[in-house]
């Protein structure tokens, strides 16, 4: 079972930011062999949304970061999107983005998301209701698209 915290960039302490961190950089940057600037000035800006694992001793496994519209995009978006090796494949990764978009709503209403995706996640992103709105660009040389999703109507 995952328990869901959400905070602010000043309201995380010093554990919270370590292990948000070290998750993003076990993924991106270990995982998926990309170096590249993690912390880029924007996580004082996000809403930071952490996934902890009762059964793995409250360790931290899936994470995003939201921003509201005008600091990523001109519009809300949800970033970083992570999960642990450990909680793949039983359906956290879907769990995460249905948290976070209902974040989105709570804080900012039922508004538009934009996101940058990785090119191979398409169709689970389709499924929660983003279509894609850019051409494939690389992004540290890993095939993206940009996806939104729209208010349901």
């Amino acid at each position: 079972m995952i328990k869901w915290v959400t905070k602010t960039f000043e309201e995380l302490t010093t554990q919270e930011l370590y292990a948000l961190l070290r998750l993003r950089s076990e993924i991106f940057v270990v995982e998926q062999k990309c170096a590249f600037q993690d912390m880029d000035n924007a996580d004082q800006l996000a809403v930071h949304i952490m996934g902890y694992d009762d059964e793995l001793d409250n360790e931290l496994v899936a994470y995003t970061r939201i921003f509201g519209p005008g600091i990523k995009f001109d519009m809300c978006s949800i970033g970083r999107v992570v999960t642990a090796a450990s909680v793949r494949g039983n359906g956290s990764g879907r769990k995460l983005m249905e948290y976070s978009i209902a974040v989105v709503e709570d804080r900012f209403g039922k508004v538009p998301i934009k996101i940058g995706a990785q090119l191979y996640l398409q169709k689970f992103y389709s499924s929660l209701g983003f279509e894609q709105s850019s051409e494939m660009y690389l992004e540290d040389d890993i095939p993206h698209i940009e996806m939104i999703r729209e208010v349901a109507k």
